[in-house]
C-alpha cells in the first residue's frame, strides 16, 4: 500500500506541484486546490510548520562590527581621493545578528529543500523583491502557533469544479 496520493504525475511532477502549492499556502495563508491534493500539501506544510515552532528560539544574538559605506544626501557613496585614486569612505557599525543554532540551522536546511524561491513587488513599485520564506516561517507562522499540538491547517469543502467534477476545497493555515 502506497504512503502518499501519486496524483496521476512521474515523481519529478509530483514534487514540483508538491513544493509550488506548499510555497503558495505558506506566503499567501491559503489556496484553493482538489481534495486529494489538498491532503498531500496538508502533510508537507505542518511538518514545515511544526518543525518552525519546535525551533522558533533556538538561536542566539551576536554583536557584530562591519564596515558600511558612507553615503551622502542623494544615497550616493561618499568617495575621496588617496594617491591619486578615488576610494570610498567606510564606517564601523555594530550590528546584531541571530546566529543559528545547529539544529535550528538543520531545519532551516531541510525547509529550503521544499519552498520555492519567492519574489513578490511592492505596492507601488516597479522592481520584485525576493521574500525569505523560511525566516517568514520562523518569525511569523510560527509564533502563532506555540500553544497548539498540530492542526495548523484547514480543509474546506467548496463543491465540484465546473469541468471535471473534482472535488474543490480551500486548504488554509488556521
Amino acid at each position: 500500500m502506497a504512503k502518499y496520493r501519486k496524483l496521476s504525475r512521474t515523481s519529478n511532477q509530483r514534487k514540483a506541484l508538491l513544493r509550488g502549492q506548499v510555497t503558495a499556502l505558506l506566503q499567501n495563508g491559503k489556496i484553493v486546490t482538489t481534495e486529494a491534493k489538498a491532503k498531500e500539501v496538508r502533510k508537507i506544510a505542518e511538518g514545515l510548520i511544526a518543525l518552525a515552532v519546535k525551533e522558533k528560539d533556538n538561536f542566539d544574538t551576536v554583536t557584530v562590527t562591519a564596515k558600511v559605506p558612507r553615503k551622502d544626501k542623494d544615497g550616493k557613496r561618499v568617495k575621496e581621493v588617496v594617491d591619486g585614486k578615488k576610494v570610498t569612505v567606510f564606517d564601523e557599525v555594530e550590528k546584531s545578528i541571530k546566529k543559528d543554532q545547529p539544529s535550528r540551522l538543520h531545519a532551516r536546511r531541510q525547509m529550503l529543500k521544499v519552498l520555492y524561491p519567492v519574489k513578490e513587488i511592492p505596492e507601488g513599485k516597479k522592481k520584485a523583491k525576493k521574500v525569505d520564506m523560511v525566516a517568514k516561517l520562523f518569525d511569523e507562522i510560527a509564533p502563532k502557533y506555540v500553544n497548539r499540538n498540530g492542526g495548523y491547517t484547514r480543509i474546506v469543502k467548496i463543491g465540484q469544479r465546473k469541468g471535471d467534477a473534482a472535488m474543490e476545497v480551500l486548504l488554509e493555515l488556521v
